[in-house]
C-alpha cells in the first residue's frame, strides 16, 4: 500500500528494543496533513492528492494560493506536496491524514533539503587532496588541480570538482524502518539520520526498495526429480 505524509524534524535520539540493544532514531512530526486538491484519471490522466501541513496567516500567501485553498474550504496551509497514493481514489477534499498512517516495521524513503554549509573550497566540497607543502607550492596548497589540457579543448568540461556553495539541496535517503509511531502527539521515528536541520520540512513514502519475505517464513520448496537414467 503507497502511503505518504508531510512532516518536520524534530532531532535525533536513541531508543531501546526489547533486548536493550540501543537504536539511533530521528523523531519526525508527521501531520495531521489535510487533502487540498484531489487528481482524478478523467480529469488530470492519473490518480494522486495533494496533502497541505503547517497553518500559516493568509497575509502571508498570494492570492491564487489563497484561492486554490479556499476553493477546497481549506485553512491556509503554508506546505503543499503530491503523493500517490494507494487510496487516492477514497480520500476526499478536507481528509485528514495522520502519523498513524503508518506503522512500526514499515520502510520508508525520506526527502528533505540538507543543511547549508556556505561558500566552501574543493577540499571540504568534494574531499580533493591539497598539494604538497613544501618545495615552493604555495599558495594554492588548497587549489583545484589541472583540469584539462589549455591547447585542446582550452576549456573545462562540465561536472568538473569545484569550489562553490555547498548543501542546500534536496537529498534522499532511502529504506529507513519506521521503529516507533505515537498517533496522539503525531510523532513518528524512523531509524538512522534524515537529510535537513531541526526544524525542516520532510516528506515520507514507502520505500521504492523490495523487501522479501525472510528464508525462514517462505515455504520450502520442492524436492527436485530425480534425473532420469540415460539406457546403455
Amino acid at each position: 500500500m503507497e502511503k505518504g505524509i508531510i512532516g518536520k524534524k524534530v532531532g535525533m535520539t536513541q531508543i531501546f528494543d526489547e533486548t536493550g540493544k540501543v537504536i539511533p532514531v530521528t523523531v519526525i512530526e508527521a501531520g495531521p496533513c489535510v487533502v487540498t486538491q484531489k487528481r482524478t484519471d478523467d480529469k488530470d490522466g492519473y490518480t494522486a492528492v495533494q496533502l497541505g501541513f503547517g497553518d500559516i496567516p493568509e497575509r502571508k500567501l498570494t492570492r491564487p494560493e489563497l484561492g486554490h485553498l479556499k476553493k477546497g474550504g481549506i485553512s491556509p496551509k503554508k506546505y503543499l506536496k503530491e503523493f500517490k497514493l494507494t487510496n487516492s481514489a477514497e480520500l476526499e477534499v478536507g481528509a485528514e491524514i495522520k502519523a498513524d498512517v503508518f506503522v512500526e516495521g514499515d520502510y520508508v524513503d525520506v526527502t528533505g533539503t540538507s543543511k547549508g554549509h556556505g561558500f566552501t573550497g574543493v577540499i571540504k566540497r568534494w574531499n580533493a587532496q591539497r598539494t604538497p607543502m613544501s618545495h615552493g607550492g604555495g599558495p594554492v596548497h588548497r587549489h583545484a588541480g589541472s583540469m584539462g589540457s589549455g591547447t585542446d579543448p582550452s576549456r573545462i568540461f562540465k561536472g568538473k570538482i569545484g569550489a562553490g556553495h555547498w548543501g542546500v539541496e534536496q537529498v534522499t535517503v532511502q529504506n529507513l524502518e519506521v521503529v516507533k509511531v505515537d498517533a496522539e502527539l503525531n510523532l513518528i521515528a524512523v531509524r538512522g539520520a534524515i537529510p535537513g536541520p531541526k526544524g525542516s520540512i520532510v516528506y515520507l513514502k514507502n520505500t521504492v526498495k523490495v523487501h522479501r519475505v525472510k528464508q525462514s517464513q517462505q515455504a520450502a520448496p520442492a524436492s527436485a526429480s530425480p534425473k532420469n537414467k540415460k539406457s546403455k
